[in-house]
């Protein structure tokens, strides 16, 4: 301070402000970049300096350092433990290293339309058990009563539903998702991020779990858990840097001998301009045409919906199985009804008309097995409908290690080609009739236009003479 005085420039601290230099200046500019949590200074700094007329001035600069409030990110919203619990190192880094974290708030319960004489029968219920401790009469009896109503109502919907409604199953807002099934069936899971191009897709999540000591492959179509999650996920309609992300993962898996497993659970791929402006059809196919080739097992199963190429895009597979109420199909129902009845409300009937529940596709050899669901559907009982995928999963796992890859791609190439069913040599009527526009100007017997070859209408040429005059005109 005196060197200063003696300089004829002073530093006074600002009111309630120490003194402080200006190596302590920078560090509060650093600290307030940076970040870094701490106590804001004001400096003022009063100099004096002869001008070039002599004439004295008095200026003053005041300097002041703010903290920046830092962005609410998933560190910081689940900051790391200070210690694991004794023994579980491995198990619970692993699980705080996945994005997927629980939900603050349990999801609100959703009913579906054919549902509503099980709500009614819970209102009763709710009412008896009401009436019971308002008036301390027994009720006991009408209770057990309507109990077992309710699970025979429950058990008799649930055993007979039809296409729309196991539709309606598959999509409900509840039910377990991709993420949901890796982390009950996998010993340790770690999530692979990143197409290499420049974008990691959170549609299509990719990364290595362990299942009863076996290292797997996992890839499949992510949905969300509410609205927040939905539109972060892109509704699990992935674009084209998801499905070069799934191939990247499916060379690595090649490379390393590790076996192959996709869930699909999507509508649809991503349809939008940017998504074809980076090539999304040029990305499924090269997704097709390298599955094929692949050394190693690959086994997929449909949990939800799988709509068009952007589930087979990930589903060229040795075995496909489906679970009970999961649906399976070229185009939604609703496009089927738009392009082919001219109506979205005719989507029930393309449900009817599409076959695209797993019990249907079985028999058209597109599905290997159909895994039995818990009654009530898979968001009844979520942890059961895993513990039913591994089961099946792990006994085709055991049956693929055993070929060798030649005869294992062979056999994946074959699956696909004996897909559907096919009726020749029957007859099929030349004339098509169906919703076409009638012909405006009638067709002359002596006219040949669209008319196929061999026709007993179309003139022979050669039976009529043709007579040429001498400057070479046609008579």
């Amino acid at each position: 301070m005196e060197r200063l005085a003696a300089a004829g420039q002073v530093c006074a601290p600002a009111a309630g402000v120490g003194v402080a230099t200006g190596f302590q200046r920078e560090q509060s500019l650093q600290s307030a970049r940076n970040g870094i949590v701490g106590s804001a200074r004001q400096v003022v700094c009063v100099g004096r300096k002869e001008n070039e007329v002599g004439v004295s001035k008095r200026r003053s600069t005041l300097i002041s350092a703010k903290i920046r409030k830092g962005r609410k990110t998933a560190e910081t919203e689940y900051p790391w433990p200070e210690k694991f619990a004794a023994g579980s190192e491995a198990e619970g880094s692993l699980k705080f290293l996945s994005r997927f974290k629980p939900l603050p708030n349990k999801p609100k319960p959703v009913t579906l339309p054919f549902e509503r004489p099980l709500v009614d029968l819970e209102n009763k219920i709710d009412e008896v058990r009401e009436l019971a401790n308002r008036t301390g009469m027994d009720f006991s009896e009408q209770i057990a009563e309507l109990e077992e109503k309710y699970d025979q109502v429950r058990r008799e919907l649930y055993l007979a539903l039809t296409p729309v409604q196991r539709l309606s199953v598959a999509r409900h807002p509840n039910r377990p998702t991709f993420l949901d099934h890796v982390l009950n069936i996998t010993d340790k899971w770690v999530e692979l991020h990143g197409d290499r191009g420049g974008y990691d897709d959170p549609a299509l999540v990719t990364g290595i779990g362990s299942i009863d000591g076996m290292s797997f492959m996992f890839m499949g179509h992510q949905k969300g858990r509410n609205t927040k999650e939905n539109i972060y996920r892109n509704f699990a309609m992935p674009t084209p840097n998801g499905y070069r992300k799934a191939l990247r993962m499916m060379r690595h898996a090649d490379h390393h001998g590790f076996p192959i497993l996709s869930f699909i659970d999507t509508p649809g791929a991503y349809a939008g301009i940017k998504a074809e402006e980076l090539g999304q059809g040029e990305a499924i196919a090269h997704n097709l045409r390298e599955m094929f080739g692949l050394k190693v097992p690959i086994i997929t199963t449909v949990i939800g919906e799988g709509g068009s190429g952007g589930a087979l895009a990930i589903g060229c597979c040795d075995k496909m199985i489906m679970l009970e109420n999961a649906v399976y199909y070229v185009a939604s129902p609703e496009a089927c009804a738009a392009i082919l009845w001219k109506t979205a409300a005719a989507a029930p009937l393309a449900t009817e008309a599409l076959r695209i529940t797993g019990m249907e596709l079985q028999k058209l050899d597109v599905v290997d097995e159909v895994i039995p669901e818990p009654l009530g559907g898979a968001h009844s009982d979520p942890v059961q409908t895993s513990k039913n995928v591994k089961t099946v999963i792990m006994k085709y796992m055991h049956e693929l290690l055993k070929l060798d890859p030649l005869t294992l791609m062979q056999n994946r190439v074959a699956k696909f080609r004996k897909m559907g069913a096919v009726e020749e040599g029957g007859e099929v009527d030349p004339h098509i009739k169906r919703n076409m526009k009638k012909r405006e100007a009638p067709l002359e017997d002596e006219d040949p236009r669209l008319l196929p070859s061999g026709n007993p209408r179309l003139p022979e040429l050669n039976s009529t003479p043709v007579n040429v005059s001498v400057n070479g005109a046609r008579e």
